[in-house]
């Protein structure tokens, strides 16, 4: 299990994240992850889908379910697609996109985004870094991402940001 402390600008609040991968076959699995929001003292989310890679594409596709504590339960689509920029992998050119929808498929939320990807393998001893600069398509606003080891910090050009430590 994959466990996460989060926090963010909008929340306001440390919340416990966690998930857990569970293999279907080689190439799809059963994703569930969650959220515990330590102001509230009750979860604030939980998610379960399906995932399927294409490896030899470098491309996964999944569908699932969403339910959030201010929200009825919502279904999603999501996929990505990475191009290597270059042969080592180390920069990447990603395509994202994904589409929220209600129970009865009436509103509908997308998403999509491009982005790069530096990764720095051994940046420095036992540390990693990866840069990550992006724009989200329908929400028109640049964001960037910088990952070292059990660190991340993500912000965007509209001020909101969130910061991340894997535990």
């Amino acid at each position: 299990m994959e466990t996460s402390l989060r926090y963010s600008a909008n929340s306001r609040s440390l919340r416990i994240h966690a998930k857990e991968k569970l293999p279907v076959n080689s190439k799809t699995r059963l994703q569930l992850h969650g959220e515990l929001d330590t102001r509230a003292g009750a979860p604030s989310y939980f998610c379960a889908m399906i995932r399927h890679f294409f490896h030899e594409a470098s491309t996964n596709i999944g569908v699932g379910l969403h339910y959030d504590k201010s929200e009825k339960l919502r279904g999603f689509v999501r996929g990505k697609k990475k191009f290597p920029v270059r042969t080592d992998q180390l920069v990447t050119f990603n395509i994202k996109g994904r589409c929220d929808f209600d129970q009865e498929f009436n509103q509908r939320n997308p998403k999509g985004a491009a982005e790069f990807d530096l990764n720095l393998w051994k940046f420095e001893k036992d540390q990693d870094l990866r840069l990550r600069v992006g724009y989200e398509m329908f929400d028109k606003v640049p964001y960037m991402q910088i990952r070292e080891n059990n660190w991340t910090l993500n912000t965007n050009l509209k001020g909101k940001w969130n910061v991340r430590f894997d535990l």
